[in-house]
């Protein structure tokens, strides 16, 4: 009986170790079918460009890298970066205003914002390009008295001048609002944390809010600067010579109004392509510096209330 029992295994003994199923794969066929449809008429697309004479490629190769071409794309990252500047220096004065709790700063900084994003950026443009035409003359003195310093306006507002005051004062409106954004995304804990440690107000917006709070502004100031890159098209109606505005002068002269416009299309995909780039490697920074910031400050303020644990005990 025994032998017979000792003799006889469990089927799971014979069967060995569970081989695990294989795992099937889904058919889909709607995504092969959209993979097809999409490789067609990419191939379409890219046959009718290539072989449309109407295009004028000869032409766009010959003023790609054009002197006045590359004049215009140079002005137009200047003015880029220049009205980028001035608008988040002025967006993060403005965010702060809008954060006081003194109502003058307060409703100044709200004013502000009302005003600029409410009126077209291209109105506003036109404003500064014929200021000339509200104040002839610029002085500088005390009311009633003879101006210290008296100019014509049009020495001192010039095109490339009125571009940016127009540029960068719009900027700032909308800069403010990301920036006030990201510094009310910060934990309040960071900010008592920071005050716990003796930090001043000024020193913990610079030194603990704003770094954390780069994580939510990078991203939309990013592509506010893609924007800006584009929006300094419309600096055109000011005569100044930027990227668009140079290749309508080119093309007024040899009528080959469709490949220049190509030309600075070309242009503006491969500057906002490298922004792209940089705003990915920028945004990867900032998320890893927050969370160093984080910890460092909540380090720093745990050592702090093990030391006055440590000088409670002792004076007791």
């Amino acid at each position: 009986m025994s032998t017979h029992a000792h003799g006889l295994a469990s089927p799971d003994v014979a069967a060995g170790p569970a081989r695990p199923e294989k795992i099937k794969k889904l058919k889909r066929p709607g995504r092969w079918a959209s993979y097809l449809l999409m490789g067609v008429l990419a191939v379409l697309a890219i046959e009718s460009v290539a072989t449309n004479p109407n295009f004028g490629w000869p032409v766009v190769a010959q003023y790609f890298t054009s002197p006045r071409v590359l004049e215009g794309l140079v002005n137009t990252l200047q003015l880029t970066v220049v009205a980028m500047v001035l608008g988040v220096v002025l967006g993060v004065i403005l965010a702060v205003m809008r954060l006081s709790t003194n109502p003058a700063l307060y409703a100044a900084s709200g004013l502000y914002i009302w005003f600029f994003r409410g009126t077209p950026i291209f109105v506003q443009l036109l404003f500064w390009g014929f200021i000339s035409a509200l104040y002839p003359t610029l002085a500088l003195g005390i009311p009633g008295t003879k101006p210290w310093f008296e100019t014509d306006t049009n020495s001192v507002i010039t095109p490339i001048v009125a571009a940016i005051l127009g540029l960068a004062l719009n900027e700032a409106a909308y800069m403010a609002e990301i920036v006030r954004a990201g510094i009310v995304s910060v934990s309040k804990g960071q900010t008592e944390a920071a005050h716990a440690l003796g930090m001043s107000h000024m020193r913990t917006l610079r030194r603990v809010i704003l770094p954390q709070a780069m994580r939510v502004i990078v991203p939309p100031t990013a592509n506010n600067a893609i924007s800006m890159l584009k929006t300094t098209s419309l600096v055109s109606v000011l005569s100044f010579p930027e990227l668009l505005y140079a290749t309508q002068l080119i093309y007024a002269e040899n009528f080959q109004t469709i490949p220049l416009l190509i030309t600075a299309s070309i242009w503006y995909l491969i500057v906002t392509t490298l922004m792209t780039i940089g705003q990915y490697y920028t945004e990867r920074h900032y998320n890893k510096s927050t969370r160093v910031q984080g910890i460092s400050v909540l380090r720093r303020v745990l050592e702090l209330q093990k030391r006055r644990g440590a000088n409670d005990a002792a004076s007791r």
